[in-house]
């Protein structure tokens, strides 16, 4: 064999080995506390840990009882509630059919609202497929788990509302009406903005008036009244009193109320 024959097999043959190193080295999947995008325009990403919880507290009906709730695994879960800026470009693809509207308060990176639970699921369904990953809702328990960010007091930040820690009726700082910007406060404890007032967040599970029977693997609860889902976090109209980390509620799946929104779920299994 010549040598410019030898030298060509030579890089085939390394070129070949390239691909299959490729091939066989997938990315690793991001740890717990890792911030990531899977695309330019795609929702910061936050890791959450596996660990246990107290579900749930004593102060109303809906909360009862506490339960111990275990997250086997880790799950990425968005920063911040989904805008406006993120459901726009859904419209403008046509993988959404209806635009939301802001009421004059903006749009850009405050949380979408006026949205059901079905135009969310329609929206995280383009999401899935634009950025080659599965995202979904949260179930309550992983909401749950990570609105708290380890903490067990009645908001993230301690016992009591305090002033400028969240956009909600009463929770002090702006006076400025409807939703307030994604980021305006501080985080929580696993990097996670607005769990607390500013929109309501839908999540997957069907409405129970109480935890009897519920999960306690942090999986989605899909008895009970599934006409009806669970929003978490309460909104910028609510009193501070519904926007502890155990306060629930719940509306029609296909109701589009104008303090409702919600974030966004990825797996990473």
């Amino acid at each position: 064999m010549n040598r410019g024959l030898l030298f060509l097999v030579l890089l085939i043959a390394g070129a070949a080995a390239a691909v299959r190193a490729t091939i066989a080295q997938p990315a690793a999947a991001p740890k717990p506390g890792e911030v990531f995008r899977d695309c330019a325009d795609c929702a910061e990403m936050v890791v959450v840990p596996p660990g246990e919880f107290e579900m749930g507290g004593g102060d109303a009906p809906y909360e009862k009882p506490q339960h111990k709730v275990t997250i086997a695994h880790p799950f990425a879960i968005g920063r911040g509630e989904a805008s406006f800026d993120e459901w726009d470009l859904c419209y403008s693809a046509g993988g959404c059919t209806y635009r939301p509207d802001d009421h004059g308060w903006g749009r850009g990176n405050r949380p979408v609202i006026g949205v059901s639970w079905d135009d969310a699921k329609v929206f995280l369904g383009w999401l899935s497929r634009s950025a080659g990953k599965n995202y979904r809702l949260a179930t309550e328990a992983e909401w749950e788990y990570a609105a708290r960010g380890g903490s067990a007091s009645p908001y993230w930040w301690g016992r009591d509302v305090g002033k400028g820690n969240a956009k909600c009726d009463g929770c002090g700082g702006t006076a400025a009406p409807g939703t307030a910007p994604g980021r305006s406060f501080r985080p929580n404890a696993f990097g996670l903005y607005d769990t607390s007032g500013n929109a309501a967040e839908w999540v997957e599970d069907c409405w129970n008036d109480s935890y009897r029977n519920a999960p306690r693997d942090g999986s989605v609860w899909m008895s009970g009244d599934c006409q009806l889902r669970v929003l978490r976090g309460g909104s910028f109209t609510s009193k501070p009193n519904a926007v502890r980390s155990t306060s629930r509620f719940r509306y029609d799946r296909d109701v589009r109320y104008y303090a409702n929104g919600f974030r966004v779920v990825r797996d990473l299994r």
